[in-house]
């Protein structure tokens, strides 16, 4: 059997940030089936620009993800809220992953977006924001997975989310849902 590969995409730059501490719950909670990849560094990644989307001269960050995401079989985006929508790291990401237009590497790509923010409704605000643009980029939307966490600082600053019982059991669903959606390998 082989592996399934997960590319996920974490919207925070922060160091200490709990979204990438999700993303960290979620690789370590992945069943055996399944790799999950957490890119690192969207924040090195110019923001998008055509002319700079010229091939061959495409910036390296940016190739990279575009060539993680196209070995992927599915995309998870880890998103924060930043003033209710998503943050600029996370949709100059999904940028590049959109062009060309019709042919970028979310292009028909089965894609989920979870998180965690530190208003009482974990993020949703952004994971909306997260989900129209990455199906406008032409990813296939996996609405049914749906995973925010409210008021993370509080709730993170002594534990974990990978020791939260309740993350990891929502966490279960996230690969559920991923695992139909993937293609057969």
């Amino acid at each position: 059997m082989t592996k399934s590969t997960v590319l996920t995409l974490v919207g925070s730059l922060r160091a200490e940030s709990t979204n990438q501490k999700l993303a960290e719950a979620i690789q370590l909670n992945a069943p055996e089936q399944v790799d999950v990849v957490i890119h690192e560094s969207l924040g090195n990644i110019p923001f998008y620009n055509e002319d700079l989307d010229v091939e061959g001269q495409v910036p390296a960050a940016a190739a990279a993800l575009r060539a993680a995401a196209e070995e992927a079989d599915t995309v998870l985006l880890v998103t924060p809220e930043h003033n209710g929508t998503v943050p600029a790291a996370l949709k100059n990401a999904i940028d590049w992953l959109s062009r060309p237009f019709g042919a970028g590497a979310l292009a028909g790509k089965p894609t989920a977006v979870v998180g965690t923010a530190f208003g009482q409704y974990g993020g949703v605000w952004a994971q909306d924001e997260a989900r129209k643009a990455a199906g406008i980029a032409g990813a296939q939307i996996l609405e049914e997975v749906r995973l925010a966490v409210p008021g993370s600082m509080v709730r993170f600053a002594e534990v974990h989310p990978k020791d939260d019982a309740e993350v990891v059991e929502q966490i279960k669903g996230v690969f559920d849902a991923l695992a139909a959606a993937a293609p057969a390998a």
